[in-house]
């Protein structure tokens, strides 16, 4: 009877672990058990962690959700401007999920996180984006690139939170349409220019102030010359004594007098 007892146990252990089956959740995801058939059917409360999880797999279910950081590009898509102008945008956002709220997303949305990026999640962006560009004419959003994008943050981060995503960062590659780009460039081009020209003046101004100042110098010059030499004269002319003259002429004087006619008067006397 014990034998018939043990073999019974048996096949019905053998037949439970059969119809069982396990999983492991990975560290950094958190899973939850579905019920897919029955009047209760719906995620449970209890929070599947890191671990081996054991289940029915013919009633069950287990998803897995990472709760570390998440990438997510998306492709470029337009928003408009106050005044109605076209900025194409191509978003990229770093989030995670919150452990605990992983059992009521599921339950709300019955998508695993690479469906919610392109549901819940997309639809969120594309929203805070365009309210956010709305409240900007063109050449204010091209002035104030980072208060836009902290605006775009706040508004997404308003909508995600609540629902157990956390926005960590935001990168919006705004693109102005090509008539704003075309007016940048050409303004760009018109402030280089003038800068150019300005400086060509100042240039022509320094060089003008450089020949003014050379001109004065050279004016000066020739005065303190003409006064050295005015000087100079004076001083020569001063020095010219009837004594001087006198001597100076017998220095010269090879002492040859005339041979005809009357014999000037050759010395004088310089004591009178």
């Amino acid at each position: 009877m014990k034998k018939l007892y043990s073999a019974f146990l048996s096949v019905i252990v053998c037949g439970y672990l059969s119809s069982c089956g396990f999983e492991r959740i990975d560290a950094g995801h958190v899973g939850v058990k579905v019920k897919q058939f029955g009047d209760d059917k719906g995620v449970d409360e209890v929070v599947q962690v890191t671990g081996t999880v054991f289940y029915n797999p013919f009633t069950e279910s287990i998803f897995e959700f990472p709760t570390y950081t998440q990438h997510k590009e998306y492709q470029p898509f337009v928003v408009n401007s106050r005044d109605a102008s076209e900025f194409t945008v191509a978003p990229s956002i770093n989030y995670y999920v919150k452990a605990e709220k992983v059992p009521s997303i599921f339950k709300q949305y019955r998508k695993q996180l690479p469906e919610l990026e392109e549901a819940f999640i997309k639809t969120a962006t594309l929203e805070a984006y365009r309210i956010a560009t709305n409240n900007y004419t063109a050449d204010s959003l091209m002035s104030n690139r980072d208060r836009f994008e902290a605006k775009v943050k706040e508004l997404l981060s308003k909508q995600l939170e609540p629902e157990g995503f956390i926005l960590q960062q935001l990168t919006s590659s705004l693109t102005p349409p090509q008539s704003l780009r075309d007016a940048i460039n050409a303004k760009n081009m018109a402030i280089q220019k003038a800068m150019q020209v300005e400086n060509e003046v100042k240039k022509e101004q320094a060089q003008a102030q450089i020949n003014v100042a050379k001109a004065r110098g050279d004016a000066e010059a020739l005065r303190i010359q003409a006064d050295a030499e005015a000087y100079a004269n004076e001083k020569r002319q001063a020095s010219l004594t009837p004594l001087v003259v006198q001597q100076q002429f017998i220095q010269k004087w090879n002492g040859v007098l005339p041979q005809y006619g009357s014999v000037p008067q050759i010395f004088r006397d310089v004591s009178k």
